[in-house]
């Protein structure tokens, strides 16, 4: 049975179709105008419908990347049902390479938004409504704030069976338990029955090659679950995710000069040191001492902190888990066949 057509911002967007639809949100001082841009794949066959979104902060280009790389993945040739991609939801922190809106406002803080709101407001308002909304399930694409980086992790909600489903699939190295955010994206669909899946990766303004293939491939193995893609050229995660209930950060116990001894992906013990703070002069040293055993998915990556700056994000995990978990998983996505550069770039 085919599908009908699917409707967005005016548009009639035939089965066995893509276009390009762009929503009106504002216009800039000099009146130039400012749309979402969403990339929709509807395919001939019925099936789930679902939304891959990018640069909600819009500093966190990975996102970006990842997005365009899976528009030009040979396999949506095939897709059932539909998909929607938003490759740069806050356009006016992207091109300000900026987190947040020009009023500095957190767009991740402002859902549901409203019509006639803020900017910030009004922006969340479009998008709820006119994309997320629309789907019965998305992804929602981050990374590390500047100066950080992050192992490719996806956050789940506790207790929410949908998600966790998701993440399984997904097959990051990580998978988090982490709590819903008033105002948040994550928090306000759910609350409207739309499950999302966050995933977060990498450094802000930074590509990272590991975390953008491990983004595609992620969000691939979902569409493949969820009936929307054939198994074909997706290859499954060799490693079950690590299941982190908790996490907390490691702040610098004095300022100075930071030198770091273990990176994000490492297993740690209790007592092991993972840093160290000097002086300018080298006069003196204090070391970052691991307060329990864990997983480290991230870290600060400038050399230069003020006492009490987060140096290290480290997340609880099961007595079993242990490197080899991570290294597997890193070693998948090095060697698991990449589509030909003319098909992704």
């Amino acid at each position: 049975m085919a599908c009908p057509a699917f409707q967005l911002g005016g548009v009639d967007i035939a089965p066995d179709t893509r276009a390009s639809v762009a929503l009106p949100v504002s216009t800039l001082q000099d009146h130039t105008p400012v749309s979402l841009r969403v990339e929709v794949l509807h395919g001939k066959r019925p099936g789930p419908t679902m939304f891959v979104s990018a640069a909600v902060h819009g500093d966190e280009v990975i996102g970006v990347e990842i997005a365009r790389r899976l528009l030009r993945t040979p396999q949506l040739e095939k897709i059932r049902g539909t998909l929607l991609v938003v490759p740069i939801v806050n356009a006016f922190g992207f091109l300000a390479r900026s987190r947040y809106l020009p009023d500095r406002r957190d767009l991740n803080r402002c859902f549901p938004g409203s019509a006639g709101g803020s900017l910030g407001s009004r922006l969340a308002h479009i998008f709820l409504h006119d994309v997320v909304l629309r789907c019965d399930f998305g992804i929602d694409l981050h990374s590390a704030a500047v100066h950080r980086t992050n192992l490719p992790q996806v956050r789940v909600t506790p207790g929410d069976q949908t998600t966790a489903h998701m993440a399984r699939s997904f097959g990051a190295p990580v998978i988090l338990k982490s709590s819903l955010r008033d105002g948040s994206l994550r928090g306000e669909a759910a609350e409207q029955g739309t499950p999302i899946l966050l995933y977060e990766a990498g450094e802000g303004l930074r590509f990272g090659e590991f975390a953008v293939r491990a983004g595609v491939a992620g969000i691939l193995r979902v569409m493949r679950d969820q009936g929307m893609l054939a198994s074909k050229g997706i290859a499954r995660a060799r490693t079950p995710s690590l299941i982190c209930n908790g996490s907390t950060w490691l702040r610098a116990p004095s300022g100075g000069l930071l030198r770091t001894f273990r990176a994000e992906g490492d297993v740690v013990e209790k007592g092991d040191v993972l840093a160290a703070v000097s002086d300018p002069s080298g006069s003196t040293e204090t070391d970052l001492i691991a307060p329990a055993s864990g997983i480290l998915i991230g870290r600060a990556v400038l050399p230069v902190v003020n006492e009490g700056d987060a140096v290290f994000h480290l997340a609880d995990i099961s007595p079993t888990a242990d490197e080899d978990t991570v290294e597997a998983m890193t070693a998948q996505l090095e060697t698991d066949p990449l589509f030909d550069e003319d098909e992704i770039i």
